[in-house]
């Protein structure tokens, strides 16, 4: 039987998974802003630069947790096929459930600031969500596990 991690162990866990989903999200919304025009373009941007932000927060956290930060991949499959800017709006809806499941993990594994960081982009997560979904859910982050 594997050892429980310990409490670092499980919080560094979470944070590589968390940037994981970063990576996958700003490849995402690579592709939702070729998908969109107007204000939801402007959104996609703005989504964008604020998964690029959080990929190097956490890049610097699992630095800090004594691990090396997982790369990004080359590319990722997407979940369903893009055609058009409906497909984008739920192609980002999607990303962002996965990225508040990713943050509700890490959520509960750290402690302190960590702890704080991970419920304010679970929060910015969820709240996107229910912006380009149209409507929020009743426990944002843990829609992946239904």
């Amino acid at each position: 039987m594997k050892p429980e991690p310990s409490p670092a162990g499980r919080a560094l866990e979470a944070a590589q998974a968390a940037l994981a989903a970063e990576h996958a999200a700003v490849y995402g919304y690579g592709v939702i802003g070729a998908r969109t025009a107007g204000a939801r373009a402007t959104e996609a941007r703005e989504a964008y630069g604020g998964h690029l932000a959080r990929r190097d927060a956490l890049a610097r956290t699992v630095r800090e947790l004594g691990g090396a930060p997982r790369p990004s991949e080359a590319a990722y499959a997407l979940p369903f096929e893009v055609r058009g800017p409906a497909d984008a709006e739920r192609l980002a809806a999607v990303i962002e459930d996965r990225v508040a499941g990713a943050y509700s993990d890490l959520v509960r594994a750290a402690e302190g600031p960590l702890r704080r960081e991970a419920a304010d982009a679970l929060s910015a997560a969820a709240v996107r969500a229910a912006r380009w979904r149209g409507v929020g859910v009743a426990f944002p982050g843990l829609t992946e596990r239904a």
